[in-house]
């Protein structure tokens, strides 16, 4: 089978690290996996340097054959970019899974992007393939509902892609239960399954982190550190952190720490200034691999996303590492991921979204009760390893490919 997606390591990122560890366990469920992907390029914008100038290249990561093509990238903004960037990889990927690249049982095609599934389509209509759609995000509808694209022509194109698409998959599959049910309501007729994120449990042994970040780093060891880790976007109105943290300006021990890049990034800077937030502290993105010992370092992570209907069915990935850290989290996103994970698995509290004097009143809870911090974090390690192992998850995943190849 092959997995065609435009987002894949060494590039850093959710996405990114969700695939790569489904290629590697549906290689160990007995699948033979290979991987189509752009140049590496996110977040930066730029292609990574060995890769740049190319049009394709092969290598192996994990045992798995990655195959990558050549992406329009260059950092100035702007919608036409952004297209340009999209439309480059559904080119070259289409041209490179037709004439370089075998016959696949099946084509696991990543949305967003969704004009990804352009290419999707040829390649499963030239190769007589069976075509399954992943989708972790529900575009157009998200960009519509956060005001990113309003062109009225280019949201109905968008939405007749989407419908085409799924209409002509044998399979949907959803990372949340709620766009499993949204996609179900709107194409009752599409076979669909709910393939959710969660933790490679290997990965999580706190022997082998590295202890030193706090003290590198220069805070304290009684600073109670508050982490958000992830891209500095729109959808995750991080305004509410840093206003949360004016209003707790005056606990010393507090500090708010942001790692990541984005969009929001200039905007959250000034806001830092303007408000004088000396206990805020930025760091730029990481590796996958040096995130286990700033998540070990910190005592909480804050999960916000923007207060809009859409995020009721949203579940940012951001939880799972955290959780397998023992690290309870402060859930600002209402619906699916509040039932999941405060009222079912009992792994932090909720504040609602966008509420940064819930944030605040949160954050005071947990830093004056030490005992509590420790029962959420315990509760959330023991619910993601028993009902969110990506083993299991892609085993099953496997059993429903085999059923409809």
């Amino acid at each position: 089978m092959l997995i065609l997606t435009q987002y894949y390591p060494p590039e850093t990122g959710a996405p990114q690290n969700r695939l790569s560890s489904l290629a590697r366990h549906l290689k160990q469920s007995g699948a033979e996996v290979e991987v189509l992907t752009a140049m590496p390029n996110y977040p930066a914008m730029q292609v990574h340097g060995a890769y740049r100038g190319k049009w394709f290249c092969k290598e192996e990561l994990d045992g798995i054959p990655v195959y990558r093509s050549w992406i329009y990238a260059r950092k100035a903004k702007g919608i036409a970019v952004r297209l340009l960037n999209y439309f480059s990889f559904v080119f070259s990927s289409a041209i490179t899974g037709l004439f370089r690249m075998k016959r696949y049982d099946i084509i696991i095609c990543e949305s967003p992007p969704l004009f990804l599934g352009m290419s999707a389509l040829m390649i499963k209509l030239f190769r007589r393939t069976k075509l399954v759609f992943n989708v972790s995000d529900l575009w157009p509808e998200s960009a519509e509902k956060l005001n990113i694209v309003n062109n009225k022509i280019f949201l109905k194109a968008a939405y007749g892609l989407e419908a085409w698409l799924y209409r002509r998959s044998a399979l949907v599959s959803g990372q949340t239960q709620g766009i499993v049910k949204s996609i179900q309501t709107r194409f009752p007729k599409t076979r669909t399954f709910w393939l959710p994120n969660g933790i490679d449990a290997e990965k999580y042994n706190i022997e082998k982190v590295d202890k030193t970040w706090r003290q590198v780093n220069g805070f304290k060891e009684n600073d109670f550190i508050i982490l958000y880790a992830g891209i500095l976007g729109h959808a995750q109105a991080l305004e509410v952190i840093l206003n949360a943290a004016n209003r707790l300006r005056e606990s010393d021990n507090i500090k708010f720490v942001i790692v990541g890049d984005g969009p929001q990034k200039d905007f959250l800077h000034s806001l830092k200034a303007e408000l004088k937030l000396e206990h805020v502290f930025f760091f730029p993105n990481q590796p996958a691999a040096n995130m286990p010992a700033i998540i070990y370092a910190s005592n909480a992570a804050i999960i916000p996303l923007k207060n809009i209907p859409l995020f009721m069915g949203a579940i940012p990935s951001k939880i799972f590492e955290n959780l397998a850290f023992a690290r309870p989290i402060l859930l600002g996103v209402d619906g699916e991921a509040k039932e999941l994970f405060i009222e079912q698995g009992k792994c932090g509290l909720f504040f609602t979204p966008d509420d940064d004097a819930a944030l605040a009143y949160g954050t005071l809870q947990l830093s004056n009760d030490p005992q509590l911090c420790a029962t959420l974090g315990a509760n959330g390690k023991a619910y993601v390893y028993q009902h969110f192992n990506r083993a299991n998850i892609a085993a099953a995943f496997y059993e429903e490919l085999k059923a409809i190849s």
